[in-house]
């Protein structure tokens, strides 16, 4: 973990709550796709824990939703501002897992750490498919950087007003050496259900420190209880005890 001061390049709306903050800085701490950072919001006790989406050298890709105060704040942040971040958080994903054709499921704003997942996935010469997961088609974002990283792409919509109509576990009848999640529980669960291999699960959960101090995000696992920000997000298919 490394606390760095990062500079805002730019803080796009991506759809009508969905931002991406691109920023400068020191990103050597970040070394796997799946962790995430906690960004300061001035006047606000907590840091808000956000995924990353993509590291390219010094540039750090993050893309959150405006759910409370702090990311509406950060929703208002303009370029050249300064932010204080704590990098290298999480665990992230496993890639030597992955087989010859891995699967990537995201739902919502757990599809962005999917991203630099597949783009690391295709520079390694894997076969890759995703699926994205949305309620609508003014929610959908990212499909076209899939793309345009040679994966093979599904979005899936609730309403059915874009690609496939239903949730993700409707596009999953596809052949598939491993799978890569992350997203809302129940999606989660339902991707757990609907699956025939092992796979990684990244969780969205509450935390408070966000490296393993407080215990606030603590889960019970079938080898006992894991800290989400510091074990996590990512846990494997074969430990997880889904809670009743």
């Amino acid at each position: 973990m490394k606390q760095s001061i990062f500079t805002i390049i730019s803080n796009t709306q991506l759809t009508g709550d969905v931002y991406e903050l691109k920023l400068i800085g020191d990103t050597s701490d970040i070394t796997a796709a799946g962790q995430f950072v906690n960004i300061k919001i001035e006047g606000l006790f907590l840091r808000r824990p956000i995924s990353v989406c993509d590291v390219n050298g010094g540039r750090l890709t993050l893309i959150y939703k405006v759910v409370g105060k702090g990311t509406e704040v950060m929703s208002k942040m303009r370029t050249g501002e300064k932010l204080d971040v704590l990098t290298g958080l999480g665990n992230g994903y496993d890639l030597t897992k992955a087989g010859d054709s891995p699967l990537l499921i995201g739902g919502g704003v757990g599809v962005p750490p999917l991203y630099y997942l597949a783009r690391k996935l295709v520079a390694q010469g894997k076969s890759v498919s995703v699926i994205l997961g949305f309620n609508t088609k003014s929610e959908v974002f990212l499909e076209s950087a899939f793309r345009a990283l040679g994966c093979a792409v599904t979005v899936t919509t609730v309403d059915g007003s874009y690609g496939v109509k239903g949730f993700v576990t409707d596009a999953m009848d596809i052949e598939y050496s491993h799978f890569y999640t992350c997203g809302p529980e129940p999606m989660l669960k339902a991707v757990y259900s609907k699956s025939d291999t092992d796979g990684q699960f990244s969780f969205e959960e509450r935390m408070g420190c966000g490296f393993g101090a407080c215990m606030g995000c603590s889960c019970k696992t079938v080898t006992g209880y894991k800290r989400i920000c510091k074990d996590g997000p990512v846990l494997t298919k074969g430990e997880i005890l889904w809670q009743k």
